[in-house]
């Protein structure tokens, strides 16, 4: 069976900040460097995504919602979100991932929004950052 993947906007991506159990994947590609990201999302560019799927597999382990997301999420979060659907309909494997979803309007309208930003230039993003430790902005 197909899995379906639907899209999510900011606040209500912010509205489930409190569940341990999502992860955001931003696959932009060098733009994450400069741009900044979504504090707490993984990395994984959508230019070696698929040779990384499996990464992404053991490091989401125990989380069941993902939510991907590039610049304007039209083309590659899109895209990679489609690659794992399709991955983890091939292997048949027990991931626990229940719920694909693409950021509407991606990283651009994530932050033109007012939503926190991680501009991070010292130290690499900290996947462990838990998103109750974010408050959303007005």
């Amino acid at each position: 069976m197909a899995r379906s993947i639907s899209y999510i906007s900011g606040s209500q991506l912010l509205s489930l900040k409190r569940r341990p159990n999502i992860a955001v994947i931003d696959v932009r590609d060098d733009e994450r460097s400069y741009d900044g990201h979504i504090t707490g999302s993984l990395h994984y560019p959508s230019d070696s995504f698929t040779d990384k799927i499996s990464d992404l597999i053991q490091e989401v382990r125990g989380k069941d919602t993902l939510v991907f997301h590039c610049a304007l999420s039209q083309v590659r979060g899109p895209t990679c979100a489609k690659r794992l659907a399709n991955y983890l309909d091939e292997v048949k494997e027990d991931t626990g991932i229940n719920s694909i979803f693409v950021l509407e309007r991606g990283f651009k309208g994530w932050e033109a929004s007012g939503k926190p930003v991680c501009r991070c230039t010292d130290v690499p993003f900290f996947s462990g950052i838990h998103w109750s430790s974010i408050s959303p902005s007005s």
